[in-house]
């Protein structure tokens, strides 16, 4: 069983604990989320394939994310994600980037620069079955032909215009 800590709409904590799956839109409540852009020197961005086996969007590509636990910070909770689901060890090269706030969790956005082959990322099982580098009209692309998961597609906007302003692509 996952605890996720709670927020209110301004993300002050409110000391209470949700069990994952049972939050719901609309709810007031909120818990975080972190999402990582690995990024190699070719500009190319890290895609991970969600295994056929997830509830949610199975056998679709993302970028690595996943949800903070109960008394993680979001730049613990990052830096254990890029771990679990690729095996990539980050610490101060992990860039925060931006928050976006939805339904029901505040995303935080992080970057980090990695040169690994894609044959050498470790994948977490049950939770992705590929790994591939790609660059950024190869993934404007999957996401029309509807191969990245909706949540990755529905941030890449904001989020990528957010990164090239800032310098960071």
């Amino acid at each position: 069983m996952e605890l996720w800590d709670l927020y209110d709409d301004e993300r002050r904590p409110l000391n209470r604990t949700a069990v994952r799956g049972e939050m719901t839109a609309g709810s007031g409540l909120y818990h975080v989320v972190v999402m990582i852009i690995t990024m190699n020197s070719r500009g190319q961005l890290l895609c991970t394939l969600r295994s056929p086996d997830k509830a949610t969007y199975p056998g679709l590509w993302e970028l690595t994310a996943g949800s903070a636990v109960a008394g993680e910070d979001s730049f613990t909770a990052a830096k254990r994600e890029l771990f679990e689901e690729t095996g990539i060890k980050a610490d101060d090269d992990l860039r925060y980037v931006m928050t976006v706030k939805e339904a029901t969790a505040f995303i935080d956005c992080y970057f980090v620069r990695r040169d690994i082959p894609a044959e050498e990322i470790v994948l977490q099982q049950g939770e992705t079955s590929a790994a591939k580098w790609v660059g950024r009209q190869e993934f404007e692309n999957m996401i029309a032909q509807k191969k990245v998961a909706f949540p990755v597609s529905r941030r890449y906007n904001q989020l990528f215009g957010f990164l090239m302003a800032e310098g960071f692509l």
